[in-house]
């Protein structure tokens, strides 16, 4: 279950239209419900949408950065849905208020970059479709690849091509079975290029691979799914600083659900380490760490961890809490 904390920051924001973008994908605008301008976003945010009590999920921004009257989110109907997929397609209704999450951005484009390659795979345009925008409003060199399983499922397809020989549109039904080729499009771009990638884990993992050798600076991901499965081994404490209290964390459960089962309220949203929203300070303990949002070198020096997913590799977590 996921739970949106009561203090964070949201907008009651009315839902003025849904689009038609592929058979699987719809797009969701909304807007304020006085017709003012929106809290500004940049590109590669995402905006957390309450479902119901306990339901919240978050979606990447399509649109411009620019544009101050609206968000535009695209979602696609997924056959095994937790449950966002479902709500968003089969009960969202236009004309309705619904509470939207202030904009968060995991994956924020380096706007001073001299080239950026993008890599997209289905659903994983959006974001990127955003930084196309931003790129072209800087006049920034870049380059997309973007991969689909048919042209009917590639959303945006018809406005990329007018970007001409800057983009690149893979078809898995038209190439033979063949994927896209990750590891020469990221061995071939420039040494001094920022890489970015959003789409299935299959590609994640691929491009991760393929990008390995490169200044960790220079390759960003961004998933819409967890990256590896939630830390339930238990059989620690996690003692909050700042609450005075421990808590045992038994087998198969996360520190977040006791936490939160013990009332304890803990900011978070999509329980997969992906979002972003549960980042907690560790003050001391060794955790183990299963988000698919922090680096290398930010999980090694163990300052933070997202308490949805992560566990504990020491007897005792110390979180500032």
């Amino acid at each position: 279950m996921d739970h949106l904390d009561s203090t964070s920051a949201t907008l009651r924001l009315r839902l003025t239209r849904i689009a038609y973008a592929t058979d699987t994908i719809s797009l969701f605008e909304f807007q304020a419900a006085d017709g003012g301008e929106l809290p500004p976003f940049t590109a590669g945010a995402h905006i957390s949408i309450r479902m119901g009590p306990v339901l919240v999920r978050q979606y990447s921004l399509v649109n411009s950065q620019d544009e101050r009257h609206r968000y535009v989110i695209g979602v696609k109907r997924e056959a095994k849905s937790r449950g966002g997929s479902a709500f968003m397609h089969d009960k969202m209704r236009v004309g309705a208020l619904y509470e939207i999450g202030f904009p968060r951005n995991d994956f924020a484009l380096d706007e001073a970059a001299a080239h950026t390659v993008l890599f997209a795979g289905g659903i994983g345009i959006t974001p990127i479709y955003c930084m196309i925008q931003r790129l072209e409003a800087l006049g920034r060199s870049w380059e997309l690849h973007f991969a689909a399983q048919t042209r009917e499922q590639a959303a945006f397809i018809r406005e990329l091509q007018l970007y001409g020989r800057r983009v690149h549109i893979h078809i898995d039904a038209e190439s033979a079975g063949k994927f896209l080729d990750l590891t020469g499009i990221v061995a071939a771009a420039p040494a001094h290029a920022h890489l970015y990638c959003c789409g299935p884990k299959p590609m994640l993992s691929a491009f991760e691979a393929a990008a390995s050798g490169r200044p960790e600076r220079h390759v960003h991901v961004e998933y819409f799914a967890a990256k590896a499965e939630a830390a339930v081994a238990g059989g620690f404490v996690v003692e909050l600083a700042r609450s005075a209290k421990s808590f045992q964390i038994p087998p198969g459960r996360t520190i977040l659900e006791v936490l939160l089962e013990s009332g304890m309220k803990v900011a978070n949203s999509c329980q997969q380490g992906i979002c972003g929203l549960c980042e907690t300070r560790v003050i001391s303990g060794i955790p183990d760490h299963r988000d698919s949002l922090l680096t290398d070198k930010e999980r090694a020096a163990n300052a933070v961890m997202m308490v949805c997913c992560s566990g504990s590799l020491s007897d005792r977590l110390v979180l500032d809490l």
